[in-house]
């Protein structure tokens, strides 16, 4: 897809990678227009088109006293503000075929959950909001299967479609991305490398997801030099106190100094 159907996305002539990044969950308001505002000054100043993320409901819990989210209507319009506020697109993520024409009022862009993207009911929701659609690679799916959800949504008249490789997994309790997957999936669509699911430490037995955010650094760098279109990362100014996945977030703090060199790198492989 071209990345400039994305509504409002800027700094798409500058030959860098797009990024999608923002907190796992909205968790009020203040945090969410703290964290949009550092994103947009850094991603301005480096020229990277940008799309603010935030989760509005957290359905895949490890536990039923996990935290889901502040209520999805009122999640929902944050993520709307933000976008207005700052002039940038907004990407959620949906679970259910219900969520898709609700959430598609409020945000830009509609991101499928690894765990959910065979879910043909609700890719083909979201396709047909004529919304741009994230279609996140299962943790369990090969590079190559991707192709058949892609389908899905240019059958359903929508070809504004891209995919995340989140990892896949190793064993019962890690991740590894396997970096052959990025230029398969680029056969099909446009594609993003989810950084720090990637680094994700599932099926723990405190039933809190752990993860490795210390790999972060590395893995981003491995995605740009592979020549990936995009790349997610979830980011905190407060990852010990998130009240989700902050076991593999990016502290906001890092944040310009990951992208000064991502930018470097990828000024380098333009060269090729």
């Amino acid at each position: 897809m071209n990345i400039n159907n994305i509504p409002n996305i800027k700094n798409t002539d500058s030959g860098n990678f797009f990024l999608l990044a923002g907190p796992c969950a909205i968790e009020n308001e203040e945090m969410a227009f703290q964290i949009a505002e550092r994103l947009v000054k850094i991603t301005n100043d480096l020229k990277i088109p940008f799309v603010f993320k935030g989760s509005f409901k957290k359905a895949n819990r490890s536990r039923v006293d996990s935290f889901t989210g502040i209520g999805d209507v009122k999640a929902l319009e944050i993520l709307q503000k933000v976008g207005k506020h700052f002039n940038v697109p907004t990407v959620t993520d949906i679970h259910e075929s219900s969520d898709a024409a609700l959430a598609a009022q409020y945000v830009d862009v509609l991101q499928i959950p690894a765990f959910l993207v065979r879910q043909t009911d609700l890719v083909v929701a979201a396709a047909k909001t004529g919304k741009v659609v994230n279609l996140k690679k299962g943790q369990f799916m090969s590079p190559e299967s991707m192709k058949h959800a892609v389908q899905k949504v240019l059958d359903s008249n929508n070809e504004n479609v891209m995919v995340t490789d989140r990892g896949t997994m190793f064993g019962y309790q890690d991740m590894i991305v396997d970096f052959r997957g990025i230029p398969t999936m680029q056969n099909y669509a446009t594609t993003v490398l989810d950084i720090t699911h990637s680094l994700q430490q599932p099926n723990q037995a405190s039933g809190v997801t752990g993860g490795r955010p210390d790999w972060i650094e590395t893995v981003a760098k491995a995605g740009i030099a592979v020549g990936v279109d995009g790349i997610f990362i979830e980011t905190h100014f407060d990852p010990a106190n998130a009240k989700s996945d902050g076991a593999n977030m990016l502290h906001l703090d890092y944040f310009e100094d990951l992208m000064t060199k991502l930018v470097a790198i990828r000024q380098t492989i333009n060269k090729f």
